[in-house]
């Protein structure tokens, strides 16, 4: 897993570089200026294109005129206007001050109490502020990034777009420096990946700046980002002597009399994410659809209120939720569940909703459980929240104190573990913004606990291959949609992939 620093282990981080590997300041602030500078020229390879870098008198703005000045020497045509709207230069800028000037690159100086320049190149590279900001903008640094935010121009940020917190809470009225690519150091940081940077940058990419590997090492983070290799390290091969059994039971209560679509994706995803036996347990009026749709699913039918007499012990795990119902009726499935069986459990989508209205049921629920809800749902069950860091330190909260697993569903989906530890997951797109896909994810995660995953594996695993089936859909078709079906049909592939 990636650690994911908070901004003060990303300092911390420089520093342990510079003392361990050894390297001197300026130097490590030269590297992450080249990194940046081959990022820069794959992304935006037209030289004749005007640049202006805008760049703040700290260690960001010392980034901004190196690079200044490894553009220009690429033949660029690169302006410098710095913004001296403080008394304090930081050492390093002062070195590439120097050096700028010493390559005669332009430089234009803006002063706090002087009309802003007109802008005229098209492309705007932001080294204002960078990942030091704790505070919202105020003055000229907020009247600056106002006005370049009004010409609406191409803006590539270093490090950090201008007014953004790398964590922390993000004000929605906080003024922002709008970034149309944030080119940042050495990973990304946690706020990139929440949806309250979606106004403020279109993209991102992390480049590698050779920070010391002992320090991410050892680095002491909650925050998490999930890589391929930790899947693969997860996934289990089958053995050649292994057989349905092997692979465990898994039970789904879902379906209603009057929709059964979310009950059959559930149980397919189920049954292609490999579970050895998935029964469905639907009503009579469902059973003709499941049986044309997924023979290979078994069915248990139930009464509307009332589980059928079955043995609980047969069944590895349970998913309940998708399609069930809001009424007195799916609220007694759920306790009929909860009075019954003690192992972690996957609760989704209607299932949910019951437990918002019934709060009580919360503490009823199985140690390792797992939760998967969307935003809305999330809230329902623990409250309104200002903001995604809010939902972040709740999830936290209450996964330890619940000693459950949370799956909030998001574009860089959230699983937050009763160990105090939160993971994003990297995968998936748009083209999956679809009905149906919450319901293929939570058969994947119920297949996975039937297949004696742990349920800190079951949800980091299901989510990953959830998005990956996705990617591998849409991304090499550049399809504008993808169907649940699709990717429950596809999720045999993308795991051989993995495990290939």
């Amino acid at each position: 897993m990636q650690p994911l620093l908070l901004a003060q282990q990303i300092r911390e981080g420089d520093t342990y570089t510079i003392e361990h590997e050894p390297v001197s300041s300026i130097d490590l602030m030269e590297r992450a200026s080249q990194a940046f500078v081959n990022c820069f020229v794959k992304h935006y390879p037209d030289t004749n294109k005007a640049i202006t870098i805008y760049c703040g008198t700290g260690n960001n703005g010392g980034d901004g005129l190196a690079i200044a000045r490894m553009l220009t020497a690429l033949n660029y045509k690169v302006g410098v206007k710095v913004a001296y709207y403080n008394d304090k230069e930081s050492a390093d800028f002062k070195i590439n001050l120097n050096r700028l000037m010493e390559d005669g690159i332009p430089l234009n100086i803006l002063k706090r109490d002087e009309e802003i320049p007109a802008e005229e190149s098209p492309i705007i590279i932001d080294a204002l502020l960078g990942s030091g900001l704790n505070k919202p903008l105020t003055g000229a640094y907020k009247k600056l990034a106002e006005y370049l935010n009004s010409l609406q121009k191409t803006v590539i940020a270093v490090d950090v777009p201008t007014g953004f917190f790398t964590d922390g809470e993000v004000k929605p009225d906080a003024t922002v420096l709008k970034a149309d690519l944030v080119i940042t150091f050495q990973q990304t940081r946690i706020n990139f990946l929440l949806p309250d940077a979606a106004e403020v940058i279109k993209n991102w990419e992390a480049v590698d700046i050779g920070i010391h590997q002992d320090f991410l090492t050892a680095v002491d983070a909650p925050y998490y980002l999930v890589e391929a290799q930790d899947v693969k390290q997860m996934l289990k091969l089958r053995g050649n002597f292994s057989h349905k059994g092997t692979y465990g039971h898994a039970l789904l209560v879902a379906g209603h009399d009057k929709t059964m679509g979310a009950a059959l994706l559930s149980a397919s995803a189920c049954v292609y994410a490999g579970a050895g036996l998935t029964t469905a347990c639907i009503p009579q009026s469902g059973l003709t659809a499941l049986n044309a749709y997924m023979p290979e699913v078994m069915v248990s039918v139930r009464n509307s209120d009332r589980l059928p007499d079955i043995k609980w012990d047969q069944f590895s795990t349970i998913g309940i939720g998708p399609g069930l119902g809001n009424d007195e009726h799916g609220l007694a499935l759920l306790k009929d569940v909860l009075a019954n069986y003690k192992k972690p459990i996957v609760v989704d989508a209607d299932a949910l909703n019951l437990l918002a209205k019934n709060k009580s049921l919360l503490k009823k629920l199985p140690k390792g459980s797992i939760l998967t809800p969307h935003m809305k749902e999330f809230d329902r069950l623990f409250g309104e929240h200002a903001n995604w860091w809010q939902r972040l330190q709740t999830c936290l909260q209450k996964a330890t104190e619940l000693q459950l697993i949370i799956l909030l569903k998001n574009r860089y989906t959230i699983i937050a573990t009763p160990a105090g530890k939160l993971y994003f997951n990297p995968t998936g797109n748009p083209a999956m913004a679809t009905g149906g896909m919450g319901d293929v994810l939570t058969g994947i995660v119920t297949s996975l606990l039937a297949q004696k995953y742990s349920s800190e594996q079951a949800a980091i695993i299901a989510a990953y291959i959830h998005g990956k089936a996705g990617d591998e859909l849409a991304l090499p078709h550049k399809l504008n949609v993808v169907l649940p079906s699709q990717i429950a049909a596809h999720l045999p592939v993308t795991i051989a992939r993995l495990m290939s």
